[in-house]
């Protein structure tokens, strides 16, 4: 259910960390009006939702409930969390056997009821999850969403903001590519206020400045600073989907970094990536191709050569 909706109906598959940090910010974000947690235990479904309805009173009025996948068929979001997690020692790529198996599954149930809203993907590795997702339901490209870059987007943009000492919406900057170890920051529209970045930090060169390239190190590896740490990242993503989630319901026009389909832009085709775009109703409105320079773009398209072997993995997977 897209344009001018006025349900607010929001289905979360997957109540693991990531889904119930998500459900959890949107109570307390006052976003939705009803919000549907599904999950292959009903019990852990049930008991997050009793859980978060005794919350009630101090968040915003909604109906919370645990459901199945009839309830898909008005919802104007289904959001997807579900699917093996990332072990210590384990990329994100590792994963994309399991999940796809795992994906085709879940995606064809939901369109079995009809469903006819957006897909926002969360579950990794994300950018290949998110393209099974677009493959298997047959929605329009503009419908299916992935969290691409947009954690990853949030940290460049936290440390520089630390570094300079600079608050962090004040710091403007986009880290694009593959959720994952191929990811590259866009230092040439890098900005602080309105100043590039190069010229405010007085940094010649700053792609190759010895402090940046260790906050794009570890922008990287922080997913597997956090995992070896406390065993999963959630809170950082689960505002990140809310984040779209408002984007999407208010119609917002909003810029942020997801996963979407590349049709020719950033010299790459058939592909689901992280990538600047604007946000609405409809899904994906449009995407902003930034002029890279030759070392982005280099590093762009090795991005984009490790997702596409992982996507035909996947493919390989369910068929």
């Amino acid at each position: 259910m897209v344009k001018g909706t006025k349900l607010r109906k929001v289905i979360i598959i997957g109540t693991g960390f990531v889904g119930t940090s998500y459900a959890y910010a949107l109570l307390n974000q006052g976003l939705v009006n009803e919000l549907v947690l599904i999950d292959v235990n009903k019990e852990k479904a049930e008991g997050e939702a009793f859980d978060l309805n005794h919350g009630m009173a101090f968040g915003s009025p909604m109906k919370i409930k645990a459901g199945d996948y009839q309830d898909c068929h008005h919802a104007d979001l289904v959001v997807i969390t579900a699917g093996a997690n990332q072990k210590p020692g384990e990329t994100r790529l590792d994963l994309v056997t399991k999940n796809a198996k795992i994906f085709k599954e879940i995606v064809t149930k939901v369109m079995t009821t009809g469903f006819n809203g957006i897909f926002l993907v969360a579950t990794n590795p994300v950018d290949i999850m998110t393209y099974i997702t677009q493959k298997v339901s047959g929605l329009p490209k503009e419908r299916v969403i992935g969290t691409g870059t947009i954690l990853d987007t949030a940290r460049f943009r936290y440390l520089l903001g630390e570094y300079f000492r600079i608050d962090i919406r004040n710091v403007h900057g986009y880290i694009i590519g593959e959720h994952g170890d191929s990811e590259l920051p866009v230092w040439s529209h890098t900005q602080v206020g309105a100043i590039p970045m190069e010229q405010y930090a007085g940094m010649e060169d700053i792609a190759n400045h010895p402090d940046m390239k260790h906050i794009v190190e570890r922008v990287k590896n922080a997913a597997y600073e956090i995992i070896d740490r406390k065993g999963a990242t959630y809170y950082g993503i689960g505002l990140g989907m809310v984040r779209l989630t408002r984007a999407i319901l208010n119609n917002e026009n909003s810029i942020l970094t997801v996963s979407a389909l590349l049709e020719g832009q950033y010299s790459a085709d058939d592909i689901y990536i992280g990538v600047p775009a604007i946000i609405n109703e409809e899904g994906i409105r449009e995407i902003i191709e930034l002029p890279l320079n030759k070392l982005e773009q280099d590093k762009f398209n090795d991005s984009v050569a490790i997702i596409k072997e992982m996507t035909n993995t996947a493919l390989e997977a369910i068929k």
